[in-house]
């Protein structure tokens, strides 16, 4: 067996792998990368790239409504798919690869395994870390034990994210972030929706106000909503046959399974480090494994926060880890910063008003409409939209902030700022938002809370 040794060899080129190598590389140290499927990981190809492409057409079109004068006409389907793909380059990662060769970072293509400590195998070849070993394999979609689910080829975000062609039905099973999205894209295109969640209402970890007018929006767009749902038994015979828990059926072109995510460790060797297969790789707050001073695992490999900025946050921490610095994980988990991309756009960071109750702070919490003020005749005008935040009365900071209504995504840093940084609601009180903008909301939620 071939052997090559590097300061550090990474298991997984996606988003988190890429950060922690290229950071690394510019530092100087020697890396090697290992990716058996497309550089650039789930989320260029087969995720958060290609989702917002199909849902952008649909939120400029609703936008377009809003405004007098504007003519707003339908979706030229063939456009909008021939720009997602323009997007995830054909799913061609060849566009992304000098971004790691540019920083003297090795990449190996196929598949790499742990082979005991500080050993990663690809093929007949063997990988030895001088340093670090870091398992960067991201998670992919679950897949819930239901009788004829595998045979009936259900459609994940990869297929719902790069399909050619718009089904005539689409069955939706979840109504998480994946489950919501994709039903408006699709929607939109043309497709006849049925959304199956079996929870009392979707996206349940965000706040209840939030889950409603997403929910509003969907039935809006012709989207078959129904909630408190789950399915029994699943097959195919040309179409997806569904059956219903207490009776009923359901028939569909296409089924897509959007119930959650499972991480990527089955084949990537721990059981030759003494760590579990198929489990998420527990990491301390420097993304070490403990007990393993040698091994890091950023990104939905952790379980720690399945979002792809968290993951390249993790990295750069993890790379500085490496490099003997010291390092600070100060954001993390549920209390992470988070978009959902439909139209309403939800944004939030911090707790909701709900998980700072269950953790026992003393909050009180204000809300006003996102487009209620001069800002709000100019963009989302008309339209749903709730900015809330909850605030520790005790030490008086936001500890969590929910924005929803059209294109509210960017507001949403300003937010993060307040949260991460636990700037005192008096010193926000000077940070004055310009007129006329939407921004003007965090004024109106300060007056609300009585400064």
């Amino acid at each position: 067996m071939d052997e090559r040794e590097f300061d550090v060899v990474v298991i997984g080129a996606g988003a988190p792998g890429e950060v922690i190598a290229g950071r690394l590389g510019e530092a100087g140290v020697s890396v090697a990368i290992v990716e058996e499927r497309l550089v650039g990981g789930e989320c260029s190809f087969y995720a958060c790239m290609p989702s917002k492409a199909l849902l952008r057409p649909v939120e400029i079109r609703a936008e377009a409504g809003r405004v007098k004068g504007v003519e707003v006409g339908g979706l030229d389907v063939s456009a909008v798919l021939a720009r997602r793909d323009e997007v995830v380059h054909d799913l061609d990662d060849s566009t992304q690869v000098p971004w790691l060769t540019d920083r003297g970072i090795t990449l190996v293509r196929g598949h790499g395994r742990l082979d005991g400590e500080r050993r990663v195998t690809v093929g007949d070849e063997q990988l030895v870390a001088r340093k670090a070993v870091v398992v960067a394999t991201g998670s992919s979609a679950a897949m819930p034990p239901l009788p004829g689910l595998a045979e009936a080829r259900p459609w994940t975000n990869i297929e719902a994210t790069t399909s050619k062609e718009v089904p005539g039905r689409l069955a939706v099973l979840g109504g998480g972030v994946v489950g919501v999205e994709l039903s408006q894209a699709w929607a939109a295109l043309g497709s006849r929706v049925t959304l199956l969640h079996r929870g009392e209402r979707l996206i349940e970890r965000e706040e209840p106000f939030a889950s409603e007018q997403v929910a509003d929006s969907l039935r809006e767009d012709g989207v078959d909503v129904r909630l408190r749902m789950s399915v029994a038994a699943v097959s195919r015979n040309g179409a997806v046959g569904l059956e219903l828990e207490g009776g009923g059926s359901l028939e569909a072109d296409e089924l897509l399974v959007a119930i959650g995510r499972a991480p990527r460790t089955s084949d990537v060797g721990l059981d030759t480090v003494g760590l579990e297969p198929g489990k998420h790789v527990e990491v301390d707050d420097s993304l070490r494994v403990p007990g393993k001073a040698w091994l890091y695992a950023v990104g939905d490999v952790n379980g720690r926060a399945l979002l792809t900025h968290m993951g390249k946050y993790q990295a750069r921490l993890a790379a500085d880890a490496i490099m003997g610095k010291p390092v600070e994980l100060r954001s993390d988990g549920g209390a992470s910063p988070r978009v959902i991309f439909t139209d309403p756009q939800v944004g939030a960071v911090g707790l909701t008003l709900a998980a700072a109750m269950e953790k026992g702070l003393r909050v009180r919490s204000v809300e006003v409409e996102t487009g209620g003020n001069a800002g709000g005749s100019f963009v989302g005008k008309g339209a749903a939209g709730t900015a809330r935040i909850v605030v520790d009365a005790h030490r008086r900071v936001v500890v969590g902030a929910t924005i929803t209504g059209p294109e509210v995504a960017e507001a949403l840093h300003a937010a993060t700022i307040a949260v991460v940084g636990k700037v005192p609601l008096d010193d926000l009180w000077h940070a004055v938002p310009a007129f006329p903008t939407r921004s003007e909301l965090w004024l109106r939620l300060l007056e609300s809370y009585g400064l």
